[in-house]
């Protein structure tokens, strides 16, 4: 027996040198490449809401027709200039001026002739922004250029365009400054957590290595098609990875500190505590891979896109602790939790019983007094929690409002409101068949929320034809050419929607759904900006219904493979899925506090997916090692032993990950703030609540039958 144990081990000097060395190697290979990858990510990204929606969407289908229509796949950017009392003779001069000088300096741009509000206080001009053009310095060279031309005169950049850019400032910050303030959150809760300088130093260069791996291997996928990049994924993809990474290798090298107290060799404890560590961190990547790739069933490309991209990142972070952090103590050995290393030959701490100190034995005896009480008062806390949920408004939320603090769109798009109709410069498009030309526009006349209609006409200067409520071309009486005949391509013509409201807004978004029903009869389709995205938020409400019960599903039988049993898993979903609706409901009150009360469909989604996914990690840390116990010890000895040995490191890796998600907190995007906070407050919920009190009490109430239909739930034979 005992040859066969030393043969199953790896030869002692490969262990020590070659091994460890060539991995090491091997990694920090990766580590250069995958840092050069970094700044290839804005190459192969993209944040054109459009591209994510579903080829069957209603306004997909208009999209793909607009550029034929109009001749031009061009950004709308509105510059709006305002005087109180009345614009000057040279006030309308300067307009006129930007209006040529954007149209001759940016390559590919048309200006619109320069538009007065009825009380002559305001005027705008639309310059069209080729689609294939850097958005953000065509945006900052339109500020340039009218400050120069529009001296002494307010003004703003504003329109979809102006939107954009604000989006592409917000996100600029993700591979910088989020990066760093969530590698020195990590590293100072690791020094206070190991009380060692170069620990923490190794934890981190491992994490870092797993995410240069997963965006060397995202970015090549995104080159080839396989997988989509926004600023958005890029961001929560950073998170993860750091988050995920860190607390695999809080687990990894608690159980190496308790290996190298058995083991002389500090490169065969690494390898010891490798293979002690490989199930649970096998499992619990598992679960959140298979929990993320669940998002690939949703229509929105959005929440499709993060899927596959984040999985890798999981897996790139399990296979650095499972053999870049074990291959990094080994070789530096007891060296690596200087000053306060574990020595050979020394005693465990003991873990129950009346020998046992400290804080999680005396969490387990506080357990084990009153199991059930526990379970009823635990409950009752978490239930109140989830009556927030009331307040939860997640319908969807303006595009003004996706940037958090000083917007010059959205300040712009408040003047425009006060002089125009709020959808001037951004229309929407109604695509109906030639013959059915009268009865749309008889439709569309009869619809509140439209200030004016017009047919797209390609040979008119303005690119449209006024018509009547019938659909007919508008004469006008004056001399002059007659109206260019309207736009038809495949028997299908085109008519351009000014709405009342701001393109933007929940309101506009009302007017479209309030339009297609109107159009129900015809065969007409809407579209546009503002059918985007209502497009966008019907979809991903449609996500959550669909996705939520299969991740539940697919995750319950992960669980009941690792754990061998029926009964277990749903105790645990169970409590995870309670800690994420407190969550949510105590985030959604927070949401109102803050004057943030509306969410984009996607946010709990999302929060749901992290939440269930990460949320288990901590009970597949805590239950693997209550059933390695527990075939020793039975289940309430195993409970308690489990509970004292995973107490820490669970609490330490909850507070990283919690801490990791609030760092998205420094991108002044709201979707990223709602996030950051469900998800750091349903993290910490679970670390320190659920995993501490909850699952143990039930463990110690429910007893050996926590293991049904395993043989650990037989009694044992004494």
């Amino acid at each position: 027996m005992k040859e066969k144990l030393e043969s199953s081990r790896p030869p002692r000097r490969i262990v020590r040198i070659l091994v460890p060395a060539a991995l090491i190697l091997l990694w920090l290979a990766v580590f250069g490449f995958g840092g050069m990858s970094f700044g290839s990510i804005d190459e192969v990204a993209t944040d054109e809401r459009s591209s994510f929606l579903p080829s069957s969407a209603e306004s997909t289908k208009v999209q793909n027709e607009i550029t034929e229509f109009t001749g031009s796949d061009a950004v709308p950017a509105i510059i709006v200039a305002e005087r109180q009392g009345g614009l000057t003779d040279a006030d309308q001069a300067g307009l006129e001026r930007l209006a040529e000088r954007a149209a001759d300096v940016i390559q590919g741009a048309e200006s619109s002739p320069v538009i007065s509000s009825e009380d002559k206080e305001a005027a705008q001009l639309v310059v069209s922004i080729p689609a294939d053009a850097e958005i953000g310095d065509v945006v900052t060279q339109l500020e340039e250029d009218a400050g120069q031309e529009l001296s002494g005169l307010d003004f703003w950049v504003s329109g979809p365009a102006g939107f954009s850019a604000d989006l592409q400032e917000a996100f600029s910050g993700i591979d910088g400054i989020l990066l760093l303030v969530a590698l020195a959150v990590v590293f100072v809760i690791l020094v206070i957590v190991y009380r060692s300088p170069l620990l923490p130093i190794l934890v981190l260069v491992s994490s870092l290595t797993a995410l240069c791996a997963a965006v060397l291997i995202n970015v090549a996928l995104a080159r080839e098609g396989v997988v989509t990049l926004n600023g958005q994924v890029q961001g929560i993809l950073f998170i993860l990875v750091i988050g995920a990474a860190t607390d695999y290798s809080l687990l990894y090298i608690a159980r190496c500190r308790e290996e190298l107290r058995d083991t002389s060799t500090p490169s065969l404890a690494a390898w010891k505590a490798m293979r002690g560590v490989f199930e649970p961190i096998l499992a619990s990547g598992g679960t959140v891979i298979v929990g993320l790739l669940c998002l690939l069933l949703s229509d929105l490309g959005s929440n499709s896109a993060l899927g596959p991209v984040a999985a890798v990142g999981i897996a790139c972070a399990m296979l650095t602790t499972l053999t870049f952090l074990p291959a990094m103590l080994a070789v530096f050995g007891r060296v690596s939790f200087w000053p306060r290393g574990p020595k050979y030959g020394t005693e465990h701490p003991v873990l129950t019983g009346p020998g046992a100190t400290g804080f999680w034995p005396g969490v387990g005896r506080l357990v084990a007094k009153g199991p059930r009480r526990l379970v009823a008062g635990v409950t009752l806390v978490l239930v109140m929690g989830c009556a927030g949920l009331v307040f939860l408004d997640a319908n969807g939320v303006a595009q003004s409002e996706f940037v958090l603090g000083d917007s010059q769109a959205r300040e712009g798009q408040a003047v425009i409101d006060d002089h125009f109709a709020g959808g001037a410069g951004n229309p929407a498009y109604v695509l109906a068949p030639s013959d059915e030309r009268r009865e749309v526009a008889e439709e569309i006349s009869s619809a509140d929320g439209i200030d004016d209609v017009s047919l797209v006409a390609q040979d008119s200067p303005s690119g449209t034809t006024p018509i009547d409520d019938t659909g007919k071309a508008i004469t006008d009486s004056r001399p002059g050419p007659a109206p260019a005949e309207p736009t038809e391509i495949n028997g299908d013509i085109m008519f351009s929607l000014t709405l009342s409201a701001p393109a933007d807004s929940l309101e506009a978004e009302g007017t479209i759904e309030d339009l297609r029903e109107h159009l129900s009869p015809t065969q007409a389709l809407v579209g546009g900006t503002t059918a985007v995205d209502l497009d966008t938020n019907e979809t991903s409400s449609r996500d959550r219904t669909v996705i939520i019960p299969i991740v539940l599903i697919v995750i319950t039988i992960m669980l009941a493979l690792l754990l061998r049993s029926l009964v277990a898993p749903v105790l645990l979903l169970a409590t995870t899925v309670l800690s994420f609706g407190t969550a949510l409901g105590v985030s959604a009150v927070i949401f109102r506090l803050i004057g943030q009360p509306q969410s984009d469909p996607s946010v709990p989604l999302y929060a749901f997916v992290f939440l269930v996914a990460l949320g288990i990690d901590y009970n597949i840390f805590l239950m693997t090692r209550v059933r390695e116990e527990t075939i020793t010890h039975r289940t309430r000895e195993g409970t308690l032993r489990g509970l004292s040995v995973t107490g820490g490191v669970i609490t330490s890796a909850g507070i990283v990950l919690a801490a990791t998600f609030a760092a998205l907190l420094v991108i002044p995007i709201q979707f990223l703030l709602q996030l950051a906070i469900i998800v750091s407050l349903g993290v910490l919920l679970d670390a320190l609540i659920v995993r501490t009190l909850l699952v143990p009490a039930l463990s110690l109430w429910i007893g050996d039958r926590l293991w049904w239909p395993s043989r650990l739930a037989k009694p044992t034979k004494h």
